[in-house]
């Protein structure tokens, strides 16, 4: 049972400001389309990542840590990990049973010759947009339970782009197809209750005093 009235309390610790700008983003945020990050070895990258999903209103980011361990750079994501919902997984495996059983198609992102192109590509499903390692691109597994290949068109020699790049053009233009089309795109009413309550615990310094002197009252 979701309690209305601690996240009432726990508000009153907020300038209108700060309620007013979690209930504006709240309102651009989307499960409708979600971001993996398969072993990505540059650390700075993932958070560059993480950070991208946050300002174009990714709200689930999937992160595999299979071989480089806990790689999230702080000073790189700003913040954003707060505002993001990560979940890290310790194999592809795992990671991609739990998206499907969520209902998400797997689309990955990789230049190869049979991947739609960027412009032409409409999520019209759930979809989960995985994005590899810089040195050897999406591992066999995502290759071979892919419902889809994406790529960037690109007219330069430059055959490849940094992937924490290229993550960050296919989720801004991926994102804003969604919030343009009549797709069933928002947060349901409860994840926002649920998300203004997480956000504001993160907003308010001694929150579990707090929390505690609520309940005591």
């Amino acid at each position: 049972m979701f309690d209305h009235n601690l996240l009432t309390y726990l508000e009153g610790y907020l300038t209108e400001e700060r309620k007013q700008r979690f209930l504006e983003v709240l309102q651009m945020r989307t499960k409708h389309i979600t971001v993996a990050i398969e072993d990505v070895y540059q650390l700075h990258n993932t958070s560059a990542i993480i950070r991208s999903c946050d300002v174009f209103g990714v709200q689930e980011v999937h992160v595999v840590e299979d071989r480089f361990g806990k790689r999230l750079d702080k000073n790189i994501a700003v913040g954003a990990e707060q505002w993001v919902d990560v979940t890290r997984y310790q194999n592809t495996s795992d990671c991609i049973a739990a998206l499907k059983d969520k209902g998400y198609q797997i689309i990955a992102t990789t230049p190869h010759n049979d991947s739609t192109l960027l412009p032409d590509f409409f999520p019209s499903v759930k979809s989960a947009l995985f994005f590899g390692t810089e040195r050897r691109g999406l591992s066999d597994e995502v290759m071979k339970q892919a419902d889809g290949f994406l790529k960037i068109p690109m007219v330069g020699f430059s055959e490849s782009l940094n992937v924490s790049v290229s993550a960050a053009i296919i989720i801004q233009e991926v994102a804003q197809k969604v919030r343009d089309s009549q797709l069933n795109w928002h947060l349901s009413e409860r994840e926002m209750l649920e998300k203004r309550l997480d956000w504001t615990k993160k907003s308010i310094k001694d929150v579990e005093g707090i929390i505690s002197r609520y309940l005591m009252d």
